[in-house]
């Protein structure tokens, strides 16, 4: 089996075929299927592993799960002796991501 770290949304993930995982919002539809872009790839064991510019030549494809909204995050302000309160919740918007297929070619 291989294991694949990808870039997407400013983040860094470590994905294998099957995964399902979160990201920053992407454009697109639900059964969409769309390319990561490879920092890493290796083997299970880790004895064979490509990096770096070798490794933005491989592909991992992946498909859109759900697009939706994460749980509510409560921000409250508050300054005492002034009356001053302020209360505001934010649902963060996500992509969940379903990793079809981690394809390239492992070399020791």
């Amino acid at each position: 089996m291989k294991i694949a770290i990808v870039k997407c949304g400013g983040k860094q993930y470590q994905v294998s075929a099957g995964k399902e995982f979160k990201v920053e919002k992407l454009e697109g539809a639900v059964g969409d299927k769309i390319d990561l872009l490879t920092l890493m790839l290796a083997d299970e064991s880790g004895s064979a592993v490509v990096l770096g510019k070798d490794a933005e030549n491989e592909k991992v494809e992946a498909q859109i799960v759900e697009q939706g909204r994460a749980a509510k995050v409560s921000v409250v302000k508050f300054k005492c002796k002034t009356r001053y309160r302020r209360r505001v919740g934010h649902r963060q918007p996500f992509t969940k991501l379903k990793v079809l297929a981690v394809a390239g070619e492992l070399s020791n």
